[in-house]
């Protein structure tokens, strides 16, 4: 049975309805209004901020314009928002308070304290105006014919990303928003020409819609250049193995039986098709496991989630753990699954430290109640654009962001 919501709406002198989709899982729009290439931007930026989605009757080039003309309008705000002056401005128009609740709303994390409570603030209220702005715009949608097909002038071939994202089609119309579409459309370049993995001699790892890639590839080295523990030539697990990358790193360094996990169905399949590409299939198996497979390995590799936050779509999961179930999981679970002499590998960014989200010392404490060691720490400094982007609303933490593959063993 279809699950997915019905919206309805008014067009022209009748009542029309399709199914909702939405793969980030925003709820289906109220109202809904029909727009075309003749709407201002003044007035589709207000009638998405007042809750009202609009449906695209023009050129699809004019929908991917108005999305453009939206998202300048959402940024200036936002801007204008985290200014100290304009901050302070409403601060006093309220009521005079102190301390760290009294900071500006939207003050730059950049003259908070790296790691305390105000950086912890300035974090949640960064992801408030995220949701805020996705919500904003996610209100301009595009219709979708049963066959994942476009019907708007200039409209460009979507079947194929569509049924990468939300499978074959299933013969009913639906709207979904042009910004979800335009992801679809991104994922599936992605998919089709591949993310280049230098540990992997330059061959290309592809990854699936909802699947995170390994395009910042310095945990990947970490994984390719630490070295093995003895017998750990002879098998290990890699938890939680999405795209399958760190397996394969691990088969190209020589394991002879590599056992990845994953409960996300995406990411099984994801991970076969990438180890069938790279030609490790005859090393590396993947099966559907809550963390650990069954038995004991040399070597047990993770890389959780890693900021402590709740994911709002399934694509965030890769970058969110909720309360560091993963990772607390993980650590509980490693030495159970260890041969004697073993080592665990968690590949974890102290990110999470500079944004006050948790602590070093709790982390140490999850490790020493979990009945592990720590053998040793190998450290990496990021290198995506937004750790040397003043501009970023994260930018203190992020500059100081270090990546480290813990060494663990058994107590």
């Amino acid at each position: 049975m279809n699950e997915r919501p019905t919206v309805h709406w008014t067009e022209g002198t009748g009542e029309r309805s399709a199914r909702w989709r939405s793969e980030s899982g925003a709820r289906p729009p109220r109202r809904i209004v029909v727009a075309d290439d003749r709407t201002t931007a003044d007035a589709a930026y207000k009638l998405a901020c007042e809750g009202t989605a609009l449906l695209w009757r023009g050129d699809f080039h004019g929908a991917r314009q108005m999305l453009a003309a939206l998202t300048r309008r959402v940024d200036r705000k936002a801007r204008t928002a985290r200014r100290p002056g304009a901050a302070r401005g409403r601060a006093r128009a309220t009521a005079p308070a102190t301390g760290p609740a009294a900071a500006p709303s939207g003050g730059p994390p950049a003259a908070e304290s790296c790691g305390g409570p105000s950086a912890a603030a300035a974090f949640h209220r960064h992801r408030a105006r995220q949701a805020q702005r996705a919500r904003i715009l996610g209100m301009l949608l595009v219709p979708l014919e049963g066959d994942h097909t476009v019907p708007l002038r200039r409209a460009p071939d979507v079947v194929a990303a569509c049924e990468e994202a939300y499978g074959p089609p299933d013969g009913e119309p639906a709207l979904v928003s042009l910004r979800e579409l335009l992801g679809l459309i991104g994922a599936h370049e992605w998919h089709r020409t591949g993310v280049p993995v230098p540990a992997l001699g330059g061959d290309r790892v592809h990854p699936c819609y909802g699947v995170f890639s390994p395009a910042r590839g310095e945990y990947v080295d970490l994984v390719a250049e630490a070295p093995l523990p003895p017998g750990g030539t002879e098998s290990a697990f890699d938890v939680g193995t999405g795209t399958g990358v760190l397996a394969a790193v691990l088969a190209r360094r020589g394991v002879r039986h590599v056992t990845g996990t994953d409960q996300d169905p995406r990411a099984l399949e994801c991970a076969r098709e990438n180890l069938r590409r790279l030609g490790v299939t005859g090393a590396v198996r993947v099966v559907r496991a809550d963390l650990f497979p069954e038995g004991r390995a040399p070597l047990v590799v993770c890389n959780p989630p890693w900021l402590p936050a709740r994911p709002s779509s399934s694509v965030e999961q890769a970058v969110y753990d909720p309360g560091s179930r993963m990772l607390r999981g993980f650590l509980a679970g490693l030495p159970a699954h260890l041969e004697p002499g073993g080592e665990g590998w968690l590949v974890l960014s102290d990110l999470a430290e500079h944004l006050g989200l948790r602590g070093r010392e709790e982390l140490l404490g999850w490790i020493d109640e979990a009945g592990l060691r720590v053998l040793g720490r190998i450290t990496t400094r990021p290198r995506h654009p937004r750790a040397s982007d003043p501009d970023d609303p994260l930018h203190a933490a992020r500059a100081a962001e270090v990546t480290s593959l813990w060494r663990l063993a058994a107590a």
